[in-house]
């Protein structure tokens, strides 16, 4: 089987990776001629555990390659995945210029029955504005090439995209025909044979389901969020809490561990986007807009809380920071709390040390030299006033208490994630701040 995918960002390139690892002839198409010769020469744009390996083995084994040119990969081909950006507008809706441009290009050039498959996180409605774009080019080269639309919504969780493609939970799959329902079901089974379902639906009902599963998420940590503020000032310890409800089988585990704010590349945008959707139509989502609120009160956390031990007093205060990616095993800085935490420490005349394992390019690029960059961890710390751990890497875990007491000026250490023991850090001297932690 050969399959196109457009755009070579974070959804096309692990997509294409994973349908090549099965098997699949794979051709990436993006319009970046620097990055599709990055990628032929080796390099990887984006961090993800697991992909460069992959993408080395599938090129050798010519199952996989890149293009700017759509044309080179159409012959042969059955499906056509749309994978580009949808950046959000000053408005919130997502901006669909990119997805509407490939649909266009693939009306000048397909010549055959194509499934066209939107694989970008899109509004409901999207399908049929493709649906039209293509047919208008077909009308205009006057030619009827039969075609049809689906909506397959990406589940990948920055970190873990390569385990998640290969070994999905669910794969939802939005069609209105069974033919195309036949080789959408043949291009993924080797990833349905752990038993987990393909659900296929109405192509509506696909594109909404992103949204809700990215808003639902959203939602628990907002709620973990103001339940653990809500401990800091009643004294009581949010890890109680979140043990206390998370046993509650109804509720469950995932996703209510407390920390700065949920950022990326996904929950804010599509958060604002389905919002937007619901108000174009004339209704307001009052539980994801007080969501969206309370995500924003949460990333300034960490600052309100130095402010408060520093009696506003920030000037020429030295900050280290462990952590600038949103998440851990990410080099993704979008929306990071530590980008916000650092900006608002650099406007009160602080200064900031950093390090990050993967994401210190991605943060020159935002940030430049305002800031230091470590060369690792314990550099980070040297001579600092205080010091913020904002994402919770591995090695960030269990560090050297007695080596950060000897670097630190102040012993102060505000943990974003809650990953310490605030009994041991007080015993050994340390002031702790965490998230609801008494």
């Amino acid at each position: 089987m050969r399959i196109i995918v457009v755009g070579s960002g974070y959804v096309g390139l692990v997509s294409g990776a994973c349908f090549a690892e099965s098997g699949v002839n794979v051709t990436c198409v993006d319009v970046s001629a620097d990055k599709i010769q990055h990628l032929k020469d080796g390099a990887i744009p984006i961090y993800e555990p697991g992909l460069e390996d992959m993408i080395k083995r599938n090129v050798e084994k010519k199952r996989l390659s890149f293009t700017t040119d759509l044309k080179e990969g159409i012959d042969g081909s059955e499906v056509i995945f749309i994978a580009v950006g949808t950046p959000p507008g000053e408005d919130g809706s997502a901006d669909l210029k990119h997805v509407l441009s490939v649909a266009k290009e693939i009306g000048q050039v397909i010549t055959k029955h194509m499934v066209v498959v939107t694989k970008s996180t899109v509004p409901v409605g999207t399908s049929e504005k493709i649906r039209k774009v293509i047919q208008n080019e077909l009308n205009k080269r006057k030619v009827s090439v039969p075609f049809d639309v689906a909506s397959n919504p990406e589940f990948l969780k920055e970190g873990a995209a390569v385990d998640d493609f290969l070994k999905p939970e669910r794969i939802v799959i939005g069609i209105d025909n069974e033919k195309t329902g036949e080789i959408m079901k043949r291009l993924y089974m080797p990833f349905v044979l752990n038993n987990h379902p393909i659900l296929f639906m109405d192509i509506a009902s696909a594109e909404i389901t992103k949204y809700a599963a990215n808003a639902m998420l959203a939602t628990r940590i907002s709620f973990i969020n103001e339940i653990a503020n809500l401990c800091d000032i009643l004294g009581a310890d949010i890890n109680n809490v979140r043990k206390g409800i998370g046993s509650d089988s109804r509720i469950g585990s995932k996703f209510i561990y407390p920390g700065t704010g949920y950022g990326g590349s996904c929950f804010p945008k599509d958060v604002k986007a389905i919002i937007k959707t619901a108000h174009d139509n004339g209704y307001e989502l009052n539980v994801i807009k007080a969501v969206e609120k309370a995500n924003e009160y949460q990333k300034n956390v960490i600052f309100s809380k130095m402010t408060m031990f520093f009696k506003s007093n920030l000037k020429n205060r030295v900050i280290g920071i462990w952590g600038l990616s949103f998440k851990p095993k990410t080099d993704d800085i979008r929306e990071a709390s530590s980008i916000i935490l650092i900006e608002k420490l650099l406007q009160a005349g602080a200064k900031v040390k950093a390090y990050d394992p993967a994401a210190m390019e991605e943060a020159k690029k935002h940030l430049g030299n305002k800031i230091e960059y470590a060369a690792d961890p314990y550099a980070a710390l040297i001579d600092v006033d205080a010091m913020a751990l904002m994402t919770e890497w591995a090695e960030f875990h269990l560090p050297d208490y007695k080596k950060m007491a000897d670097l630190m000026k102040g012993k102060v250490i505000f943990d974003g994630r809650n990953i310490y023991d605030p009994d041991e850090l007080n015993r050994l001297g340390f002031k702790y701040f965490g998230i609801g932690r008494r």
